[in-house]
């Protein structure tokens, strides 16, 4: 295959998976949506973890509500932090208590009953997102999966499954920040028509 197909079949795969996304997980990004607004107008806040590119994935999610989603909105600053952002605590925790409880450890300490975690796993099955999501529901948090493969165990411990049906690592994130970007579009239009009082 040359090049040029090779391109075109990557950017047709991604498109049909958005697509196929588009209808069959459009009533679960809503649930998603009225989860966080209730969140953050009840004074809770979201957080977003996940390993290598998905760690990326959430700090840009969660800058997006820090800061600006759509530089043509002007809203409040709305709470959100990426557990992934602080090089210290990470290297903290792995070293103290494994790299397994590098999520887990800090939600513990910063996460309160009636926030929301955002779990992203390309595999499902990353043991340090599976651990925090697992803890978040011990605490009263609610738990968002950005899934792909199988989804699981990561599903299993999730209240809303967003599941990328492929198991190619660079397609499912293409997906899980189309789905990130939706939902924080969605909820920053509800915000702004009724704002956080």
């Amino acid at each position: 295959m040359n090049e040029i197909a090779r391109f075109a079949g990557m950017m047709h795969k991604s498109a049909d998976l958005k697509r196929r996304i588009a209808t069959e997980l459009a009533e679960t990004v809503i649930a998603v949506v009225d989860t966080c607004e209730a969140s953050l107008r009840g004074g809770g806040k979201l957080m977003f973890c996940g390993n290598g590119g998905s760690a990326g994935d959430a700090q840009h999610l969660a800058t997006e509500m820090l800061v600006r989603l759509r530089g043509s909105v002007e809203r409040p600053s709305y709470a959100a932090l990426a557990l992934t952002q602080d090089p210290t605590m990470l290297t903290a925790g792995g070293n103290d208590y494994g790299f397994d409880r590098v999520f887990e450890r800090p939600l513990r300490g910063l996460g309160r009953a009636g926030d929301v975690l955002f779990g992203i796993t390309t595999s499902g099955r990353s043991a340090n997102v599976v651990l925090a999501l697992k803890a978040a529901r011990e605490m009263g948090i609610a738990t968002v999966g950005l899934l792909g493969g199988a989804g699981v165990p990561a599903g299993d411990h999730c209240d809303h499954r967003l599941l990328v049906p492929d198991g190619e690592t660079a397609r499912i994130q293409e997906c899980h920040i189309a789905l990130g970007h939706a939902v924080l579009e969605l909820l920053e239009d509800r915000l702004v028509a009724r704002p956080i009082v």
